[in-house]
């Protein structure tokens, strides 16, 4: 019996510290996007040269999703520092895009709304984290959920139509909800699947994959708050 709890607490600490590393390079990435989309929209030559120039927004738009795509499928293969350089520079790739943010909403929106966000995803995570409930269902209906709200945006960037443009926004943070929700009880999961003894980078990888997931969630329920919430100048 001693035996047990001995291990049993040894699993508790890897669990623990795995999380912790999560968040902590979660918290990372959103300091480093914050602190590079206000030192961007603070330099009148580089919001010109991303606001004025569509070439160069698509550019940055399909490096993020190309790191995205490549961190998510090469992880197990590349350097733990790799995954670690890759995700800091999407992060500050995506800080450089969402400094037009401030060209749109008011510094004080924005702050508000990050708060009122960071508020909502602790307690969507918390939820996932504790809950006994198997989220994988709900997750599933989430991942529909945000098909259906690329695909709507795709067609609205047609019609134009408020209304339609708030709905989404409003679904759009109920799906975020539910992925955050879904996306710790995962991770949760994967950390107490985890075998005892795994080398630190395979351990570090796993924890950026983690933060890159949970910080998608983040900055996507971010934007469709403020597009709720936001004053604009």
């Amino acid at each position: 019996m001693p035996n047990m709890q001995v291990e049993q607490t040894r699993s508790d600490v890897g669990v623990n510290s795995f999380i912790a590393s999560v968040y902590n390079w979660m918290a990372i990435g959103l300091a480093v996007t914050g602190g590079v989309a206000y030192a961007v929209s603070s330099n009148v030559n580089l919001v010109r040269l991303i606001a004025g120039n569509f070439m160069v927004l698509m550019i940055l738009f399909a490096a993020e999703l190309g790191l995205v795509f490549y961190l998510s499928a090469r992880v197990q293969k590349i350097q733990a520092s790799t995954a670690t350089f890759l995700f800091v520079l999407y992060a500050a790739l995506n800080g450089a895009t969402l400094s037009l943010l401030f060209l749109i909403y008011t510094s004080a929106s924005i702050t508000s709304t990050f708060f009122i966000c960071a508020a909502t995803f602790t307690a969507c995570s918390i939820y996932g984290m504790v809950t006994k409930k198997d989220l994988t269902s709900m997750g599933g209906f989430m991942a529909m959920g945000l098909i259906g709200l690329i695909i709507a945006s795709l067609v609205n960037m047609f019609f134009r139509s408020p209304m339609m443009h708030m709905i989404i926004s409003y679904v759009g943070v109920l799906v975020f909800v539910g992925l955050t929700a879904y996306d710790t009880q995962k991770l949760k999961h994967m950390a107490i699947s985890q075998p005892a003894g795994l080398e630190e980078g395979v351990v570090r990888k796993g924890a950026i994959i983690g933060a890159l997931t949970l910080y998608l969630d983040f900055i996507n329920m971010f934007i469709f708050l403020l597009r709720i919430l936001g004053n604009r100048d």
